[in-house]
């Protein structure tokens, strides 16, 4: 099947495997990332996320398989791919007695950027107004904040970002959602995220790669997912046990637990016209709920996880 442009592959794997004493912890992943993705790469602690991207990196060899990134084979050509690959893996070390600005000159240096980079990534990430003050007076926010700036140096086509958001207060990671979302558009970009966390994904990501035990389970859109994860509507009304019959005798899908009625899968149409009949028989409906929550729970039944959440 031929890729329309906007669909050009970025990064590709090929039955990507890493051994480690023996043991496969990631086991012939198949990923794709194309251009303009942010692509949200999830699974719990431990399944294979941080060694997958090490080798995307070049940071760790694979035992078997292959990583194309920009069409081109990382064994072959892994400082061209690189120079064009940008990322913040664990936490960004800085020297903290240095202003934003003279970390970032630092890596300037090394890469050869213009120096009128570091004025144009900083407004990117918003230290504008911290630029002259020295880093170990950051926030947590702040120095992730720096870390992406440095990523951006110099003007990578990916991005790669391990758990970014790692240890962050709620303001924090809200910040950084609101960064990694904008930069797609902002630098032209294309984002690989990991988290353990999918509702950080959710509110970020276009398309979803999950890793469970070295092994990607799934791997599609947002969009996929949320339909996957539709939940059932539940409707409380007087008397539900005989509005449970009535719906039941003209067809309706409906369930009755807890006293309250439940559909699964309910379109809004289904539930409009449920809700008519009901009123129509002089029952009285007193709320209308979607049970959410259940992406969560998706996530939670691919990855074998319940028990240790």
């Amino acid at each position: 099947m031929e890729m329309s442009a906007n669909q050009e592959l970025i990064l590709e794997t090929n039955e990507l495997t890493k051994k480690l004493g023996g043991k496969p912890v990631v086991k012939a992943v198949n990923m794709q990332i194309r251009r303009g993705d942010i692509y949200g790469f999830l699974g719990p602690n431990g399944a294979g996320k941080t060694t997958t991207i090490r080798m995307l990196l070049g940071l760790a060899k694979p035992t078997a398989g292959s990583i194309r990134i920009f069409g081109k084979d990382i064994r072959k050509m892994r400082l061209a791919i690189l120079r064009k690959v940008g990322s913040l893996v664990e936490y960004p070390s800085y020297y903290g007695h240095l202003t934003a600005t003279e970390n970032l000159e630092a890596v300037r240096r090394l890469l050869g950027v213009p120096k009128s980079r570091i004025d144009e990534v900083l407004s990117i990430v918003r230290l504008t107004k911290e630029a002259k003050r020295p880093v170990r007076g950051f926030s947590l926010g702040m120095k992730q904040r720096l870390g992406i700036a440095t990523a951006l140096l110099g003007d990578p086509e990916l991005l790669v970002l391990d758990e970014p958001t790692n240890g962050l207060d709620p303001a924090g990671i809200q910040e950084i959602r609101e960064l990694i979302k904008s930069l797609p558009q902002t630098s032209g970009v294309t984002i690989l995220i990991s988290s353990h966390l999918l509702s950080e994904v959710e509110q970020m990501a276009t398309r979803v790669g999950i890793i469970s035990k070295g092994e990607l389970i799934y791997e599609d859109s947002i969009h996929r997912l949320r339909e996957q994860a539709q939940g059932r509507v539940r409707l409380g009304v007087s008397n539900p046990e005989s509005a449970w019959r009535l719906l039941l005798s003209h067809g309706y899908p409906v369930g009755w637990e807890n006293g309250r009625l439940t559909v699964a899968k309910a379109d809004d149409r289904t539930v409009a016209s449920i809700v008519a009949r009901l009123v129509k028989q002089d029952f009285e409906v007193y709320r209308v709920e979607e049970e959410t929550a259940s992406l969560e729970s998706i996530f939670l039944q691919m990855t074998g996880t319940e028990g240790s959440l």
